[in-house]
């Protein structure tokens, strides 16, 4: 264990102890200086606080560096898809059905544990069930991942998702026919009060703003683009089914009798970040997976 101190200055009296912190010591982020002040290992003054503390001019900050623990989970040849590798990041294209990292009883066959094959070097920021994963797509959707490989690069990444900077664009199937090409859904998300395990439009929900447009129309479908401002669980589902049209093949926010598809359909298609060293804008694209591209081939044919 390494332990930090941080004397207050007049700069940064006033802000959230989190954010005074990721201030002062760049290489951590907020969400793990919030775990870390929750576990009692962040004192001010001498006292334990709670994560909204504003800290004052003079308020003297030790902070108990947690050692990092071994990780138990097997590392695991899943034969990733990685669309781009570099020292500091790595893009990966997940297939549907894959969880993206270990729970509790479920360590094998994820999407950590073939990180972990492939490659030593990953940010150990989100602890030991999760290295390296700056954000998360559901187990049923294809697509885009960044991942960090150092906690430079880490911080980075999560800052630029804070700043909704980062490029994010899904291809979606919905039920239903939209009749305008385009829209934006501006709609808090929130943990459903009637059903703890889905999310759904909540007044005391967190922001979230989905752009769409129509890409293709099948009578009782609808083929759209959705692109993120906000990165809400299950955003799109939430967001789909709010305004009439929830996604086909997720009888979770929509009708139980859906189209017959293995999940919901949906892929993160496109990509796009600053390089937390290079400074570059880097975008990355990857075309629907074939089961997908059947389903839209079946439509067609249908359509006529």
């Amino acid at each position: 264990m390494e332990q930090f101190q941080f004397v207050i200055d007049a700069q940064l009296a006033g802000e959230r102890i989190d954010k005074a912190l990721a201030t002062a010591h760049s290489e951590w982020s907020r969400t793990l200086i919030q775990q870390w002040v929750k576990d009692g290992v962040v004192l001010v003054n001498g006292n334990i606080v709670k994560s909204n503390y504003k800290v004052k001019d003079g308020d003297a900050l030790t902070v108990d560096e947690p050692e990092p623990e071994e990780l138990d989970m097997p590392a695991e040849d899943l034969n990733l898809d990685v669309v781009y590798e570099d020292s500091d990041v790595l893009v990966v294209n997940k297939p549907s059905g894959m969880v993206v990292h270990p729970a509790p009883g479920h360590t094998k066959g994820t999407l950590v544990n073939g990180l972990m094959f492939h490659c030593n070097d990953l940010s150990g920021i989100n602890g030991i069930m999760r290295p390296g994963i700056v954000h998360r797509i559901d187990k049923d959707t294809s697509g885009l991942l960044m991942v960090a490989k150092n906690d430079n690069a880490h911080t980075s990444l999560v800052n630029q998702l804070v700043e909704k900077s980062v490029t994010r664009v899904y291809t979606a199937l919905v039920h239903g026919h939209i009749p305008h090409d385009n829209g934006t859904i501006d709609a808090p998300i929130g943990r459903n009060q009637k059903d703890r395990q889905s999310m759904s439009v909540e007044n005391q929900g967190k922001h979230a703003v989905t752009h769409f447009k129509v890409l293709e129309r099948f009578g009782d479908f609808t083929l759209v683009e959705c692109r993120l401002e906000t990165g809400r669980t299950h955003q799109i589902r939430v967001h789909m089914k709010y305004i009439g049209h929830p996604l086909a093949g997720d009888p979770k926010y929509g009708p139980k009798k859906t189209i017959e598809y293995d999940g919901q359909v949906l892929h993160a298609g496109t990509l796009g970040f600053v390089h937390p060293v290079t400074k570059e804008y880097m975008e990355f694209t990857t075309p629907l997976p074939e089961d997908f591209k059947q389903l839209l081939n079946e439509l067609q044919s249908e359509k006529g």
